[in-house]
């Protein structure tokens, strides 16, 4: 029901964009179940409201951040910076209020590792910030809103963070991350950064995930997230 709920908001919102945009579909990836650091499966409810979580997907070394906002999260009209019109569905969850992103900036693939984060969700504005509750990243201050997409509200970042599309199964609270949706930016990530991703994660970095995938706060996956 909520998979046809989303669907319905999405043509909707459709209707509704500019003649001239395209119409950015998703992409489907392998399903991959989100499991705790246990591996077991990770409840929804469990998550800590406006809390950082990081997971890999669609493929190794590819972070994406996980968010339950604590509000439900709205579909939005959203386009790429190639002017590639989406729409988002919003949250997912018994209150429609859990969001997941790229966590690859959309001006300079910054990204976090294991080492630092220079980007993360901030739940008070940060020094230069312009609100509350936004997804900052420090390396030129592109600032988006994850209740809204990750649209970008402030900074040189030219579209928004890719969304990552997540079904989520009330029977056993859990969540399944399963495509994309928006500008995907993987291409021009591995070739940036591909003599620091074999020394980071070896040559499986462009492996596709499948089958389950581990969530972890960012405070445990990073050895320092960077404020500023």
């Amino acid at each position: 029901m909520e998979t046809c709920s989303a669907g319905a908001a999405g043509m909707s919102l459709a209707a509704a964009l500019p003649a001239w945009a395209a119409d950015a579909k998703p992409k489907a990836y392998a399903p991959a179940l989100l499991v705790n650091e246990r591996g077991d499966p990770l409840k929804a409810s469990e998550l800590k409201v406006q809390a950082n979580y990081v997971f890999h997907y669609p493929f190794e070394a590819t972070p994406v951040f996980l968010l339950d906002l604590g509000k439900p999260a709205q579909p939005n009209a959203l386009s790429t910076h190639d002017r590639s019109a989406y729409s988002w569905p919003g949250g997912v969850g018994s209150k429609r209020s859990i969001v997941a992103f790229s966590a690859i900036c959309a001006h300079q693939l910054v990204y976090p590792t294991r080492d630092v984060s220079f980007i993360s969700f901030r739940k008070t504005r940060a020094q230069r910030g312009v609100q509350d509750g936004l997804i900052h990243c420090c390396a030129e201050h592109s600032q988006y809103d994850p209740a809204r997409g990750a649209e970008v509200l402030s900074g040189p970042a030219r579209q928004p963070l890719c969304a990552v599309l997540l079904s989520y199964d009330p029977r056993v609270d859990s969540l399944t991350a399963y495509a994309t949706l928006g500008g995907e930016l993987f291409d021009e990530f591995f070739q940036k950064y591909q003599a620091k991703l074999s020394l980071e994660v070896g040559s499986k970095a462009r492996n596709a995930v499948s089958g389950q995938v581990v969530v972890r706060e960012l405070e445990r996956f990073c050895r320092n997230s960077i404020q500023c």
